[in-house]
């Protein structure tokens, strides 16, 4: 039996997801005696052609180029994941969505006519057939190795789908929302992080995007008691996950009737 191919692509990001992968060391290790890395130019410039068994895209379209790209990589790619923020929801860089893209090239470039980029910033999942998405502003390494071990052994990947508050609870972490005071996007963002931040004594970010329908209009109340106005409310809703409709649409109750 041939050994599983691997593939991973960058497209508009930091990097910050791959990094995620290296820096699994001895887990890397273990995995690549199961799994052959054919692509990888974060980490090697050696690189085989495909077909490949699974693609781990990391990054948003923004350009023409990047639209182009994807296409080829999804025809080459029997299992094609989405890695991070940026890739599941457009990124930090999705706020270009909500803004002329025209004004911001002719002030950040000095001939802006050389730019070749689209007007929004978007998720893999807007341009082509995504099978799995890894959440996360990096993804989380536990997450990537138990999904990376799910297609080893021939199952679906263990992604959760409730909020980041039940993973407070499991860790034992006092709501920081109602003992404290402090504004936290736990109640309606997607589980996956183990609570990190909350159990810092930090509000969640939502980096993570929304959970399955986030009942955002009952959690605007509590932000706002907790000291937040409403352009506090609009920066937080649209920084990790800008372009997730969910986070976009801040008045409307998803909660089941």
């Amino acid at each position: 039996m041939d050994t599983p191919t691997l593939a991973v692509w960058k497209f508009t990001s930091c990097d910050g997801c791959q990094l995620t992968l290296l820096d699994c060391e001895d887990e890397l290790l273990t995995l690549t005696a199961r799994i052959r890395i054919t692509h990888f130019t974060e980490a090697s410039s050696a690189v085989e052609p495909g077909p490949y068994d699974v693609s781990l895209v990391e990054g948003s379209i923004t350009t023409p180029d990047d639209a182009r790209r994807i296409t080829e990589i999804r025809a080459q790619s029997r299992i094609l994941v989405a890695i991070g923020a940026c890739a599941t929801h457009g990124g930090i860089q999705a706020l270009r969505n909500f803004a002329d893209i025209t004004e911001f090239t002719s002030v950040v470039y000095a001939s802006p006519e050389y730019i070749s980029t689209l007007a929004t910033s978007t998720a893999i999942s807007e341009h082509v057939p995504v099978d799995f998405e890894l959440r996360g502003c990096p993804i989380d390494r536990r997450q990537l190795l138990d999904t990376l071990g799910a297609f080893l052994a021939g199952r679906a990947p263990d992604i959760p789908n409730t909020s980041v508050c039940t993973e407070c609870k499991r860790r034992g972490t006092t709501c920081i929302s109602v003992a404290d005071g402090i504004p936290c996007l736990g109640p309606v963002t997607q589980a996956g992080c183990g609570a990190l931040c909350p159990a810092y004594h930090r509000g969640c970010f939502g980096c993570f995007g929304p959970m399955a329908k986030p009942n955002i209009g009952a959690l605007l109340p509590i932000l706002r008691i907790n000291g937040m106005d409403q352009p506090d409310i609009d920066r937080v809703f649209t920084t990790y996950a800008a372009a997730a409709p969910a986070f976009a649409d801040r008045t409307r109750d998803e909660s089941p009737q």
